[in-house]
C-alpha cells in the first residue's frame, strides 16, 4: 500500500509563499489521482486541488489562482505551490491519493492519507 510524507509546512506571512511535497512509497504512483485538502480546527477536511496522471490540474474557488498543484512522476512527488497567502489559508494541509484517473473532490473519494503538515499564516 501506498504511503505519503508531506513536507514544507511552516509559519509564513501574509502574502508570501510556501511549497509543499508530498512524496509516495510504491511502484505504482503515476496512476493516482493526487489530492490536497486542509483541515481547519473544529471544521472538516476541504478540497484544496488536484492532479490527475495527465498532470491536468483543478482548484477550489478559495485558492484559484494562487495555488498551483504539480507532480514529478520520476520522483513520486507532487507539489503544492501556495502564494500569496492569507490568514484563512492557515490550516493542517494533507495530501491524498485516489486510485485511477477520475476527479475527486471530496474526503470520500481517496483512499491513503499522510500525516499531514502545519501551515500558519501570520498578519
Amino acid at each position: 500500500q501506498v504511503q505519503l510524507v508531506e513536507s514544507g509546512g511552516g509559519l509564513v506571512q501574509a502574502g508570501g509563499s510556501l511549497r509543499l511535497s508530498c512524496a509516495a512509497s510504491g511502484p505504482t504512483f503515476a496512476r493516482y489521482t493526487m489530492g490536497w485538502f486542509r483541515q481547519l480546527p473544529g471544521k472538516e477536511r476541504e478540497f484544496v486541488g488536484a492532479v490527475r496522471w495527465t498532470e491536468d490540474s483543478a482548484y477550489a474557488d478559495s485558492v484559484k489562482g494562487r495555488f498551483t498543484i504539480s507532480r514529478d512522476n520520476a520522483k513520486n512527488t507532487v507539489y503544492l505551490q501556495m502564494n500569496s497567502l492569507k490568514l484563512e489559508d492557515t490550516a493542517v494541509y494533507y495530501c491524498a491519493t485516489r486510485d485511477g484517473w477520475r476527479w475527486g473532490f471530496q474526503e470520500y473519494d481517496y483512499d491513503t492519507w499522510g500525516q499531514g503538515t502545519q501551515v500558519t499564516v501570520s498578519s
